[in-house]
């Protein structure tokens, strides 16, 4: 092994605990502290959920956040929003800024509405966004994108001809809608990050894969389901393409009015920080999230890092709260580290360090040409 390496710290968010950019710098400390001779860059990461619009703003030069005032969000709740245009005009919107999940003081997956992402994305038009990159990821809604395009100027009426209510549990209602008012796409297109494939119906679809998390249980499952079903029958897009049940079908309803394309997040966010590039130089790459296990592969940050990074031959290490699945390779569990998961979350950083310390340490005996075995570092 060479006396100097080039290492590339590129994690997610660690939910509920750190954002991408502590957790890089926390562990990035770790290594520095053990291996002061190395060449250790941060690339924080991101697959189009909650952290992304902001990641890219920390990589672009020149993005800046335009803001956007009184926005309800999942809830119906006023906020400030805003959202992040690149210097060539592109306008970025995240979803989960306005409608995500965590903005919810209570689950509610009747009610829960999209409409304050569909303002967001209507201000960036109307200011002149040139283009629109949709960060869909984290939604408290199964509206399928409903409210986003009765922001845009759709309206959804039952068979009286009236408005039906905002949220999943309107559409029940649902008999016609009006798109005379939406407006056409900007020139430069429209791309959806999403880290799903998913359809928007079915067993693999919106309300039976991601439903559980929102609020839907078994017992109400089937009526978000039909809800959803008389959407798919009002509008004209095939709802078994791949990746229309993201952000609880908002995908959806953004293909109905719009020719999208649907872009895996993590592989967009890998290539605008520039970490897809500096790959090809490095010696090892650290990712990590909260929980690593069977979704992880799953269009997640880290699935997306390890199938990249075993395609360059670049070996991976994984650094994460809770390690649920095997790697072949280091991995570091910070509920482990700390000896229980509170202990972790109390101080995610330091034990974030002391992990990216461990990992040095154990760099430092092995050879990175040589077979990794699964090493779990204690």
């Amino acid at each position: 092994m060479s006396n100097h390496l080039e290492v590339l710290v590129a994690p997610d968010s660690y939910k509920g605990s750190m954002s991408a950019n502590i957790a890089a710098k926390a562990i990035a400390r770790g290594w520095e502290a053990t291996r002061p001779r190395d060449r250790v860059m941060c690339y924080p990461q991101a697959d189009g959920g909650e952290g992304t619009a902001e990641i890219i703003a920390r990589a672009v030069a020149g993005a800046r956040w335009c803001s956007v005032s009184d926005v309800p969000g999942p809830d119906g709740r006023l906020r400030d929003s805003s959202w992040l245009r690149l210097p060539d005009g592109t306008g970025i919107v995240e979803l989960a800024h306005m409608s995500g999940i965590t903005l919810m003081e209570r689950l509610d997956p009747g009610a829960a509405s999209t409409r304050g992402f569909g303002m967001v994305i209507d201000a960036a038009l109307r200011e002149g966004a040139t283009s629109l990159i949709l960060c869909l990821g984290g939604s408290a809604s199964n509206d399928g994108g409903a409210g986003v395009l009765r922001a845009l100027g759709a309206d959804f009426l039952d068979d009286h001809g009236n408005s039906i209510p905002d949220g999943a549990e309107g559409l029940l209602s649902l008999a016609s809608v009006d798109m005379g008012h939406v407006p056409s796409a900007p020139p430069g297109g429209v791309t959806l990050l999403t880290d799903v494939i998913a359809p928007l119906l079915g067993p693999s679809g919106a309300t039976a894969v991601f439903g559980p998390q929102k609020g839907i249980t078994p017992a109400t499952a089937e009526r978000f389901e039909r809800g959803l079903q008389n959407l798919a029958r009002e509008l004209t897009c095939d709802p078994s393409r791949p990746g229309m049940g993201a952000a609880g079908g908002t995908a959806f309803g953004l293909a109905s009015i719009w020719d999208v394309d649907v872009v895996p997040g993590a592989e967009y966010v890998a290539a605008q920080t520039g970490l897809t590039r500096a790959m090809e130089d490095a010696d090892i790459l650290i990712t990590g999230e909260g929980r690593f296990d069977s979704q992880s592969s799953s269009g997640k940050v880290v699935g997306t890092l390890a199938a990249m990074a075993s395609e360059k031959g670049l070996p991976l290490a994984i650094i994460a709260g809770s390690i649920q699945s095997d790697h072949d390779g280091v991995t570091a569990d910070l509920t482990r580290l700390a000896g229980s998961a509170a202990a972790a979350m109390a101080d995610p950083e330091y034990f974030a360090e002391l992990a990216g310390a461990a990992l040095a340490n154990h760099m430092s005996d092995q050879s990175t040409h040589e077979k990794r075995d699964q090493t779990q570092l204690q």
